[in-house]
């Protein structure tokens, strides 16, 4: 198969991680015989430093030609305590988002049985738990419309939705649920915002059209409660952005590290992979960013495209990196010197050597030798 790959690599972590990700994927391509290629664009903090806008028209152009986009990570600690500055990093994202209508954001949240113990939760309460996050991306607050008075003592955003902004998501998500477990939850806050009680009328009103899906309904609150207290309850989660973007960011901490969650983010003609976390600025550069989101968003890409035998490999390598501890700082408590470039390093070795040993594996990525 031949792909062609915008990479976003963004800012702070975005560009090691990225690197990862696309050093995995060319391991890939040389064993299964395909031809990927890979053309870098501008965006965010780094694209406004050198263009003045965080979605300049060169990516976006870049992004329209491929065939999927594969994004880092967006932000700068410069801009943390600039309530004033128009242009900011995250606009890119959401420019790009809003740009190729990537209205479906889909988060899988598993707890590996290796880290189990790396979970601020009880191990009881989180072995076993393999849910995805289907959350709304194009609408809600963070596209509505925002409004700061002009003495800058009063301010709203508006959260608005439409019956064919739901209805398009929630039928993606139903027949998620039907491949899995057949269970979808619903969570919205239809006891006070109207935006909420739409959602619900809507995916109630779809619900028939899907029987062999159980469908319940809850309140966010209790949705954020309830993700730490069972989180095995769940199955495939639907919601809308806003507490999507909350419910995927506390679902971290039942599998141990944000450095682990990985998205997809589909809409009818274009396709993002990235990981959920930010660009953590402070760690950039330094060897410690966890490569394993933005390696599991390219085994999502490959998904995508029908490669699942690929996407599969992707995947025992990166499990058998957390089997051996080839893994970063967040992670490992075994070693203290495997760094980003380290893990990917694995990942890659795996891809072309799926069969060595566990113990030719630790002493080559641990710089040791063996005599053989």
């Amino acid at each position: 198969m031949k792909l062609n790959i915008a990479v976003l690599p963004g800012d702070g972590i975005g560009p090691e991680v990225t690197a990862q990700a696309v050093k995995v994927l060319k391991a890939i391509a040389m064993e299964f015989n395909h031809v990927f290629t890979f053309k870098k664009a501008l965006i965010g903090a780094c694209a406004i430093d050198k263009t003045g806008n965080p979605l300049p028209e060169e990516t976006i152009s870049i992004c329209e030609e491929a065939d999927a986009i594969l994004f880092g990570a967006i932000g700068h600690t410069k801009y943390n305590n600039d309530t004033e500055s128009t242009v900011r990093p995250e606009q890119g994202l959401l420019g790009l988002r809003k740009t190729f209508d990537l209205y479906t954001n889909i988060r899988p949240v598993i707890a590996y049985d290796d880290l189990l113990y790396k979970s601020s939760l009880k191990i009881k309460q989180i072995r076993g738990t393999d849910l995805l996050i289907y959350r709304e991306l194009t609408g809600g607050i963070y596209f509505g419309d925002k409004f700061l008075s002009a003495d800058g003592n009063h301010a709203s955003d508006t959260c608005a939705y439409s019956r064919f902004e739901i209805e398009r998501i929630a039928h993606q998500a139903f027949k998620a649920a039907q491949s899995r477990k057949r269970k979808l939850t619903l969570v919205d806050k239809a006891n006070v915002l109207a935006s909420s009680k739409l959602w619900r009328k809507v995916v109630l009103e779809l619900s028939p059209q899907y029987p062999d899906v159980e469908l319940n309904c809850i309140y966010i609150d209790n949705a954020a409660m309830q993700l730490i207290i069972n989180p095995k309850q769940f199955d495939v989660i639907l919601t809308e952005n806003m507490f999507g973007d909350i419910l995927s960011e506390e679902a971290s901490v039942i599998v141990g590290s944000i450095g682990l969650l990985a998205s997809a983010s589909i809409g009818d003609k274009y396709v993002m992979f990235e990981p959920i976390h930010g660009a953590y600025t402070k760690a950039a550069n330094k060897g410690i960013a966890n490569p394993i989101a933005s390696i599991l968003s390219a085994a999502l890409l490959l998904d995508h495209f029908g490669l699942t035998e690929e996407a599969s490999l992707i995947r025992t390598g990166v499990d058998k990196s957390l089997q051996l501890h080839i893994t970063t700082p967040d992670l490992n408590t075994k070693y203290d010197h495997i760094t980003t470039t380290k893990v990917g390093d694995f990942i890659e070795d795996f891809i072309n050597n799926p069969n060595e040993t566990n113990l030719n594996f630790t002493n080559i990525h641990l710089g040791q030798s063996t005599i053989i």
